[in-house]
Order: structure tokens, then sequence, then C-alpha cells
């Protein structure tokens, strides 16, 4: 089998006062042409972000969603930094590589909750855990993940802010 182009993730949108860090597995196809988080259509994450804050970060370009999602001291990355994959699905997904987490101590001091957007990326909370911060595996915002509304969805994303406020 030949060999797939390596593909490289998006960077962290981070700032020393989030509270809650965001983590999804490896950005889709879709955000990865955009250049942007959760740019699919279908995809649930900007929705369910947006109730979770109770502003309607949706509407807004994704220029300006950035900094009000940092506002709420959120912030989003993935776990992995590389990997080949063909299409979306982090079944493909071969020769991951993650990111580094070591100095995330120090650049976001205020740091408590990490949330995993699904179970591919949930496979890191141990080490998150272990590291000292409250751990949430979240179900996936992809539109993948159709066997879930967005509200059961939002049901357990709400999980994230909880113990933050």
């Amino acid at each position: 089998m030949a060999s797939l182009p390596l593909l490289t993730g998006l960077a962290p949108v981070i700032d020393p006062g989030i509270r809650i860090l965001v983590l999804g597995s490896f950005p889709g196809a879709a955000s990865l042409a955009a250049q942007q988080y959760y740019a699919h259509p279908r995809n649930h994450f900007w929705r369910l972000v947006s109730a979770l804050v109770e502003e309607d970060l949706v509407s807004l370009p994704y220029g300006e969603r950035l900094p009000r999602l940092l506002a709420h001291r959120i912030g989003l990355w993935d776990v992995l930094g590389a990997c080949e994959r063909e299409g979306s699905l982090d079944s493909a997904i071969r020769k991951p590589a993650a990111n580094d987490f070591d100095r995330l101590h120090q650049l976001c001091p205020e740091l408590e909750t990490v949330g995993f957007n699904g179970q591919a990326s949930g496979k890191f909370a141990p080490q998150f855990a272990a590291a000292g911060y409250r751990t949430v595996v979240l179900p996936s915002s992809s539109p993948a993940n159709a066997g879930m509304t967005f509200e059961q969805k939002l049901d357990s994303w709400r999980q994230l802010t909880q113990a933050t406020k």
C-alpha cells in the first residue's frame, strides 16, 4: 500500500487565562482545507459551545469566534499534531503523532478541565488526569456521530462547565 501524505493539524487556540481546553483527535478534511477548527457545516461543535457559553458563536465569522471562545476561557487543540489519513474518519488515521503537551502547565496556568471531543481523543484522558487535570470524555460533535441528537450531546457537554464556574 502506498504511503499517504503526512497531514499536519491546526495551531492551538490557547492563552494563559483558559480554564477549559477541548481536544479533538485531528481536524477533518473540511477543517484542514479551511484551516479552521470544526469547519464541517454539520459538525455540532460551535452550536454546543454556543449553548454552553450562552453566546451565539455560530453566526460570527470564524476569525471572531476564536477571541470570543478565549474570552469565555475555553481553548481548542487536538491530541494529534500530524498523521496520515484518507478522508476524515478517526478510524482511518495512520502513523499518528501526538502534540507536545509538556508545556501546557506553563502556557495555561489556570487550566483546570480538559474535555475530549470523542472516543479517539479520549484515549489521552489518563495522561491528562495524571498531570492533575479534571478530564471529561465527551460524545463526538462530528456528523459521523449520528447516533445521538444535538440535545443528548449537549447534556453531556454541560459537564465541561459545571465545575469551572
